[in-house]
């Protein structure tokens, strides 16, 4: 963390720390210097007040950072290979209302392969027409899923199964289910409070919202605490741990944000390497021959398009 390194001298009056005489006491707030006595603590805490503070909230956002947690979520995995879903999640699996599971694009060639047109988790039958596949997520939403209000909260919001567009009623879906748990719901709430676009403009509680998804593993409200720290707040060293923490997830723009740092001469050729290297190991925990096929197949379709 930056900042003034403790040193054994008191910083009002200066004595030196010895085994017998002066016994040194670390400033409990940002623990970055020391004092002989109350009395010279006191007398320095005019010069000493705005550093300290200044220090105290850059120790609080590090041990906050360095506590939360830095594995996705249980939602981001495919239900039946179990490896993470490469992200964004969205170009690389299919979600499938049925049974509310995210499956990998891989495993959904798997089934296909094997003759498999259902759902190739829960078995039921695809491709149904719209008004049955509310149906099916109505029923879900009215037994509480979590899941399920999350996804009518988007179908509101973006459209989709002939539904009219209902921000108002999307917001009110997400507060649902965030308090039900969706981390989805926070991460997208967060949003909603960041743009203004639904709700009066308010970074505090887009900030809340976006932590309570980051503490689960969210990978996307993590790169956006980094992008609010760096960009609204100018906090550089907060910025870069919140990057540095997604990208070893496989964010690849937090990748890019780390290498912007470090170009800048605000991020360490040490922190580029470790984010790197953390960034190629998530790649490769997320890959499986089915995927590379996928992939491989997605690729010679767009070229000869």
């Amino acid at each position: 963390m930056s900042g003034e390194t403790p040193v054994d001298a008191c910083a009002n009056c200066g004595k030196q720390e010895s085994s017998d005489a002066v016994r040194l006491k670390i400033c409990k707030a940002c623990r970055s210097v020391k004092y002989c006595s109350v009395g010279c603590q006191r007398a320095h805490w005019k010069q000493h007040k705005a550093a300290c503070k200044k220090l105290a909230k850059e120790l609080e956002e590090e041990r906050r950072t360095c506590s939360q947690r830095n594995e996705r979520p249980e939602g981001d995995f495919c239900p039946i290979c179990t490896l993470p879903i490469p992200l964004q999640m969205e170009d690389h699996s299919i979600f499938n209302v049925c049974c509310m599971k995210r499956v990998c694009n891989g495993c959904e060639l798997a089934a296909q392969k094997r003759g498999m047109l259902n759902c190739p988790f829960c078995r039921s039958p695809m491709h149904e027409d719209d008004e049955v596949e509310l149906v099916k997520v109505q029923k879900r939403v009215d037994a509480n899923d979590p899941v399920a209000i999350e996804y009518l909260a988007r179908v509101y919001f973006f459209g989709g199964y002939g539904v009219e567009k209902d921000a108002p009623r999307a917001m009110k879906l997400w507060t649902e289910a965030a308090e039900l748990g969706s981390i989805e719901a926070h991460f997208m709430i967060g949003n909603r409070y960041h743009y203004g676009d639904v709700i009066a403009q308010n970074y505090t509680k887009a900030i809340h919202h976006w932590e309570k998804a980051a503490d689960q593993g969210h990978v996307m409200g993590r790169h956006n605490l980094g992008m609010h720290d760096l960009t609204k707040r100018g906090m550089r060293e907060s910025a870069l741990r919140h990057f540095m923490i997604s990208a070893k997830m496989g964010f690849d723009e937090s990748l890019s944000m780390i290498k912007q740092m470090f170009d800048r001469g605000h991020a360490s050729k040490v922190d580029y390497a470790e984010a790197l290297k953390g960034f190629q190991i998530a790649i490769e925990e997320m890959k499986s021959p089915e995927r590379v096929e996928v992939r491989a197949y997605e690729r010679e379709h767009k070229s000869i398009n």
